[in-house]
């Protein structure tokens, strides 16, 4: 298949066309490398990839109509999956029509290239921010998420309600797909992960949200990355015990659906920073805050739809997962960081 998959130069998007490229599919990626974080990691993350032969690259973003008209115009993809946003739940509040541009505007544009060109699925990256005020635990995509606690929430609810329309109006396959704390090497520089280990490394104290209180269901890159293809490989099906009187928010009678990808195991944030410890045999400063404005306290991933459909469920257990990172960020690092 011709896949295009957006956000190729970012941290799941990378993996992802790499895995892809390495079962034989064509790939097409694309990416802004925008100065959110350092695009430095960016270019070494494209690197790995950028000269296969069933890849090309396209430094193009999604708000400019044009240049996605052109590339869907020019490389037809069967399937898309949009990996590209902009991130971030604290760079929300600030910045405010970044999300707007990008995450809203931008994922019309894709809306649309999919609608004129025949794909036959769209997956695209939502968020377990969604859940935003919700309480129920674990969070299921079999409940209401109409209370987004930022503006990135907001978006990623968004797109699962504009996809849903494309589905039902013009019977385009979606699937949404609500990551929870994504890490792993090749992460991103703004995540905590990452954050936390320069820190520990260089001595300086770790500034610890909602007094270490926060709890995450993290999942490791790889564990995401498969739950990706695997439900690439199906495109969406019509629920057809959908109904309107006792509507589920999980599926549709179009075919649409959204999935939780998360590990289904919560860590306590102070356990999470215990592991890091372990892995790079030092301890951490730490500075106690109070939670942080826009944050959700805990996150907790049902997966039971990913299981029962997919017959997958993310397995990385914490130790393992940040073993393999600071395995990583000291040999990508050289030791100098």
């Amino acid at each position: 298949m011709r896949i295009l998959v957006t956000g190729t130069a970012g941290f799941i998007g990378s993996e992802l066309a790499i895995r892809l490229l390495e079962r034989g599919e064509t790939v097409v990626g694309i990416d802004n490398h925008n100065d959110y974080y350092d695009p430095v990691i960016k270019e070494a993350r494209l690197a790995r990839h950028a000269d296969h032969p069933r890849y090309t690259h396209l430094r193009i973003d999604l708000a400019d109509r044009a240049a996605i008209e052109s590339a869907f115009a020019t490389h037809r993809p069967d399937r898309v999956v949009n990996l590209a946003a902009q991130a971030g739940v604290r760079y929300s509040i600030d910045n405010p029509l970044a999300y707007i541009n990008s995450n809203i505007v931008g994922f019309a544009h894709i809306l649309e290239g999919c609608r004129h060109h025949g794909v036959d699925h769209l997956v695209y990256a939502s968020s377990s921010s969604v859940y935003g005020g919700n309480t129920t635990m674990p969070f299921s995509v079999h409940h209401n998420v109409d209370h987004p606690l930022s503006l990135y929430a907001a978006s990623k609810k968004s797109n699962e309600l504009m996809a849903h329309t494309y589905s039902h109006l013009y019977g385009l396959p979606t699937s949404g797909l609500r990551f929870f704390t994504v890490y792993g090497p090749w992460g991103r520089p703004d995540m905590a992960l990452f954050k936390f280990t320069k820190a520990i490394i260089s001595g300086e104290k770790l500034q610890i949200f909602n007094y270490g209180r926060h709890r995450r269901d993290f999942t490791y890159i790889d564990d995401i990355v498969e739950g990706v293809i695997r439900v690439l490989d199906r495109p969406a099906p019509p629920n057809a015990e959908w109904t309107g009187a006792a509507p589920d928010p999980g599926s549709s009678n179009a075919p649409w659906r959204v999935y939780n990808i998360g590990n289904n195991n919560p860590v306590e944030l102070m356990d999470y920073i215990a592991a890091l410890e372990q892995a790079l045999g030092k301890t951490a400063q730490v500075e106690l805050l109070p939670l942080q404005q826009g944050d959700v306290p805990n996150t907790y991933a049902d997966v039971s739809d990913l299981v029962e459909q997919f017959h997958y469920k993310p397995s990385t257990t914490i130790e393992q997962g940040i073993s393999r990172f600071v395995d990583w960020y000291r040999s990508y690092f050289d030791g100098t960081a």
